[in-house]
C-alpha cells in the first residue's frame, strides 16, 4: 500500500536488544466507518416493507413534536446492505478499511406501544418507535427482512465488501432483546425470542420483570426478574441456555463473514458471562477482535473488560472521547486535556493502543464543532494511539451537535454522499486516513508525547519490530494561524521525509517546524532510531505500557 502515497516501506531494522511498538493486534491496522444501516443509503426500495405494522406502522414515522423546519424519524427509512455495498468505494476511498454495521438480526414488525412516549430531543423513550436500529432482537439467528436483497444476504454482503477491501464489523447484543412490557395490549414478537427454526423459546408475556416466574414458567427462564435498561427484555446471564443461544447465533454470523464484533451494552452483563462467551467464540475463531460499549467516562471502571481474565475485549474509549468532544467542539480546550486520557504509562487498560477511539456516535450528541474542529479532530484521531472510528456523515459535519430524537440518526442518502465528495472536512479526512492506512507507525507505533499545548501538539509513533523500523513525528496545529513548533529534546538527528509530499529534510538535535493553521505534518524516519536518550525513554515507556493483566 505504500506506493499509493509514494512512501517507502519501513526499513529492515538492525539487530537491537529493544523493540518498540504499541500493539501487535492485527485489527489495529483498521480504521472504522460506522453506519446505522437503515439511515445510510436506501440501495433497494423493494425491501423497505412500507406497508408493515398495520395500526402501528413502521416506515417513515416522524418523531412527535419535531419543530417546524427540523427533521427526526423513529421509523424505518430504507437503508440496507445494497446501500452500503453501492458506496463501498466511497468509504474505502476516504481511507477506511472496515465498516461497522448496526445489528442485523430480526426485530419486531410493529412500532412499540409501551414505554415512555418519544418526543423531540427525548432520551430513553420508545413509545411509537420501531426497531430500525436493529438492537431489539427477537430471533438472533434470522436476518431482518429490511436489509437483504436478491443475492445479497449477510454472507453475500460480507463477500461483496471484502471484494472491495472492506471488512464488516458486526454490532452484537448479549444483554437484552426487544421491549417486553408496559404495552396496553401484547404485540407480536415484543418480549419474545425464537430459535433457529422459528420456535418460541422465551416470552415476557407483557409482564413487568418482577412478575416473571422463571422457576415455574419455562418461557420466563431467559429473563432476569430485576429489570434492566428501559423496558427491554433483560437476558439472564446465569442461564446456560442463554449463553448457548447467543454463542450459536453469533458463530453463525462469523461463519458468514463478520470480521470483528462490537459488543453493545457490555457493562450490563458480568465479566464471567463475557469471559465464557469470548472463550467459546474464539475457540472457533481464534484471535477475534471484539470491542465493547461500556458507556462510562471513568477509565478504571471500563478497563476491567480489557483484562485477559475477563475475556480481553477492547472497549470504546469513552474517557478520551469526553476530552475530544470538548477540545475540538465549540467549547474548546487544550491538547493537554486529551493527554490526561491517553494512559500511556502505568494505566488501567491491558493495552491502551487497542482501544477504539471516537468523538461521537449514535448514542450521544454528535460533536458540536466547526468544519475546522472536525478537521482537527480527525488529525488527532488518525495519528494518536488507538483504532479510529468515525460515525457516518461526520465526514461532512452532518447533524453536528444533534442528539438522538433531534437528528443524530437522520437519513444520509445517496444525494448527500455524492454532494459531499468535495466537502473540506471529507478532503482532509481522506488525506490523513489514507496516510494512516499506509503507515505502520501510525497504526501500531509506541506513542511518545513531546509537547501537548493549548493549540499545538507534537509526538512520536515508533514501530521497531520483527525486522521493520519506522518512526512518525506528528505535529498538530489547531489554531487559526500558522504556528512554529520548536523541539529541543529527544529529537532524532538525521534525514526525515515529509509523509505527504515526499520531500526530504534534515533535522539536528533541535528543530523549528512550521505547521499551517488547522493542519498536521507527519515526518517519517524509516530506519532504527539511534539517539541514546530517545531510545532510553522509549525503552522505559515500553516497560510501563501494560500489555498483560
Amino acid at each position: 500500500m505504500f506506493g499509493a502515497l509514494g512512501l517507502a516501506a519501513p526499513s529492515k531494522a538492525q539487530a537491537t536488544d529493544d523493540e518498540y511498538y504499541g500493539t501487535l493486534e492485527p485489527f489495529a491496522s483498521n480504521a472504522i466507518y460506522f453506519v446505522v444501516t437503515d439511515r445510510f443509503v436506501n440501495g433497494d426500495p423493494s425491501n423497505d416493507q412500507r406497508d408493515q405494522g398495520g395500526a402501528h406502522p413502521t416506515f417513515d414515522v416522524r418523531t412527535p413534536g419535531t419543530p417546524e423546519g427540523e427533521d427526526d424519524n423513529i421509523g424505518y427509512l430504507g437503508g440496507d446492505f445494497k446501500g452500503v455495498v453501492d458506496n463501498a468505494g466511497y468509504i474505502r476511498g476516504m481511507g477506511f478499511t472496515s465498516v461497522w454495521v448496526t445489528p442485523i438480526v430480526d426485530n419486531p414488525d410493529e412500532a412499540f406501544t409501551g414505554g415512555k412516549p418519544v418526543s423531540w430531543n427525548s432520551t430513553l423513550t420508545d413509545r411509537g418507535k420501531t426497531g430500525y436500529h436493529g438492537y431489539w432482537g427477537v430471533n438472533f439467528y434470522k436476518l431482518d427482512e429490511h436489509l437483504p436483497s436478491p443475492g445479497l444476504d449477510f454472507s453475500g454482503f460480507t463477500k461483496a465488501m471484502k471484494d472491495q477491501q472492506l471488512d464488516v464489523v458486526l454490532d452484537i447484543v448479549g444483554n437484552h432483546g426487544s421491549p417486553a412490557y408496559s404495552m396496553p395490549k401484547a404485540q407480536p414478537k415484543f418480549g419474545q425470542i425464537f430459535d433457529r427454526d422459528g420456535k418460541l423459546l422465551a416470552d415476557h408475556q407483557n409482564l413487568a420483570p418482577g412478575k416473571l416466574d422463571p422457576e415455574h414458567n419455562p418461557l420466563h427462564a431467559f429473563y432476569n426478574t430485576g429489570g434492566g435498561l428501559a423496558e427491554l427484555s433483560d437476558l439472564a446471564e446465569d442461564n446456560p441456555a442463554v449463553l448457548d443461544y447467543l454463542v450459536g447465533a453469533y458463530t453463525q454470523w462469523l461463519d458468514q463473514g463478520a470480521a470483528a464484533f462490537r459488543v453493545d451494552t457490555i457493562a450490563w452483563m458480568p465479566h464471567r458471562f463475557w469471559k465464557a462467551f469470548a472463550d467459546r467464540i474464539r475457540a472457533r475463531h481464534p484471535g477475534l477482535f471484539m470491542f465493547g460499549e461500556a458507556f462510562d467516562y471513568d477509565a478504571a471502571t471500563i478497563a476491567g473488560h480489557t483484562l485477559a481474565r475477563n475475556g480481553r475485549y477492547s472497549v470504546l474509549d469513552f474517557p478520551q472521547r469526553g476530552k475530544l468532544a470538548k477540545v475540538f467542539g465549540k467549547e474548546g480546550g487544550s491538547y493537554e486535556e486529551i493527554g490526561k486520557a491517553l494512559y500511556l504509562e502505568d494505566g488501567p487498560y491491558a493495552n491502551p493502543y487497542d482501544l477504539v477511539t471516537f468523538y461521537d456516535n449514535h448514542d450521544m450528541a454528535r460533536i458540536d464543532a466547526t468544519d475546522a474542529g472536525f478537521i482537527d479532530a480527525h488529525h488527532w484521531l488518525f495519528t494518536a494511539r488507538g483504532i479510529p472510528a468515525v460515525y457516518y456523515g461526520s465526514e461532512t459535519g452532518f447533524m453536528r451537535g444533534r442528539a438522538e430524537h433531534s437528528g443524530n440518526r437522520n437519513y444520509y442518502g445517496q444525494a448527500r454522499v455524492d454532494a459531499g465528495r468535495n466537502n473540506p472536512i471529507l478532503r482532509k479526512l481522506t488525506r490523513i486516513a489514507t496516510l494512516r492506512r499506509d503507515t505502520p507507525a501510525l497504526q501500531r507505533g509506541l506513542m511518545l508525547p513531546l509537547q501537548l499545548g493549548q493549540n499545538q501538539a507534537a509526538f512520536y509513533r515508533v514501530y521497531e519490530h520483527d525486522g521493520q523500523a519506522q518512526t512518525a513525528l506528528v505535529l498538530l496545529n489547531k489554531a487559526d494561524t500558522a504556528a512554529r513548533i520548536e523541539l529541543d529534546k529527544l529529537l532524532q538527528p538525521g534525514r526525515w521525509k515529509d509523509a505527504f509530499d515526499g520531500k526530504s529534510l534534515k533535522l539536528g538535535t533541535t528543530a523549528r517546524l512550521e505547521v499551517p493553521a488547522h493542519e498536521v505534518r507527519v515526518l517519517l524516519y524509516d530506519q532504527p532510531l539511534t539517539d541514546p536518550a530517545l531510545r532510553a525513554r522509549l525503552s522505559d515507556l515500553m516497560e510501563r505500557t501494560r500489555r498483560e493483566d
